[in-house]
């Protein structure tokens, strides 16, 4: 009975640090989701508007999911390179994927508005060499090479954190049973590094669909144009919080499933350890 009113008392920070920040900021924006904006009354009508930015809302997911795959395409030859290496060469590895995220969020996006841009570094080499200058920026192109550039270390974290798990003792028997490298990975390595994969896709899927400064910076168009950008022109420009509660509403139940799939199927990490 003691150990359990010590564990509650520890936990009592914890429990103030979640209401406080989490449970009364997400009852503010139901808040003002599910109440009229004159009157205060409560209404649908805020969620029932948002059909006309489901476009904007698919045009998110698209680009996120996107940059989730490419991600993972890049990320998990590091991760598996670095699973393998020493136990030196792991931490300084580690600690180089770690060292871009140090630095601003907003000065790494700017410094890709100086290479895109038309008078920017890449356009000045492309003109130099014959080729021309090239609309690199306001494209879905930049706003996609923004967000892999951004969040390739929130995939290739978890990945190593799981590869690295994995016993080479499965790895020896595959081989012993007659499979190739090929087959080893199809079968051994792969699979086991699911759940890592999973959480890596969440872990860029979730913050890349609710930007909104790279959209802003790489792209500027239309077609560019993000449900975090629409949430903060709600906020700032419209001067309509409720309308932009509801869209936060949506994008939250959006991260919500999204974590829920990771939790569900991800299985558990030590799983892989045997």
């Amino acid at each position: 009975m003691k150990k359990r009113n010590k564990s509650a008392f520890l936990s009592l920070p914890y429990i103030i640090f979640m209401v406080v920040f989490t449970l009364i900021p997400l009852g503010v924006v139901a808040y003002y989701a599910l109440t009229d904006p004159t009157t205060g009354e409560f209404t649908m009508d805020n969620l029932m508007n948002l059909s006309m930015y489901m476009p904007v809302l698919g045009q998110s997911v698209l680009y996120s999911l996107i940059s989730a795959v490419i991600c993972l395409i890049l990320g998990y030859p590091v991760a598996y390179y670095i699973a393998h290496r020493g136990q030196v060469a792991q931490k300084i590895l580690y600690m180089l994927i770690m060292l871009p995220m140090c630095m601003s969020f907003l000065l790494r996006t700017l410094a890709w508005v100086g290479l895109l841009q038309d008078t920017g570094i890449i356009n000045n080499f492309l003109d130099l060499v014959g080729i021309g200058r090239l609309q690199l920026i306001r494209t879905p192109g930049a706003v996609v090479l923004g967000m892999v550039y951004n969040y390739l270390p929130y995939m290739i974290l978890p990945l190593y954190s799981i590869i690295v798990k994995i016993d080479n003792r499965l790895i020896e028997a595959a081989e012993d049973l007659g499979c190739t490298p090929v087959q080893t990975f199809l079968r051994v390595v792969l699979p086991l590094s699911v759940p890592g994969i999973l959480s890596g896709m969440t872990m860029v899927f979730v913050p890349a669909v609710s930007t909104f400064y790279i959209s802003q910076k790489l792209g500027g168009g239309q077609d560019t144009v993000m449900i975090g950008d629409l949430i903060e022109r709600q906020f700032k420009q419209a001067s309509n919080p409720n309308l932009g509660a509801a869209l936060s509403l949506v994008l939250m139940a959006l991260v919500f499933v999204c974590t829920g799939l990771m939790n569900r199927f991800g299985g558990d990490e030590e799983g892989v350890v045997v």
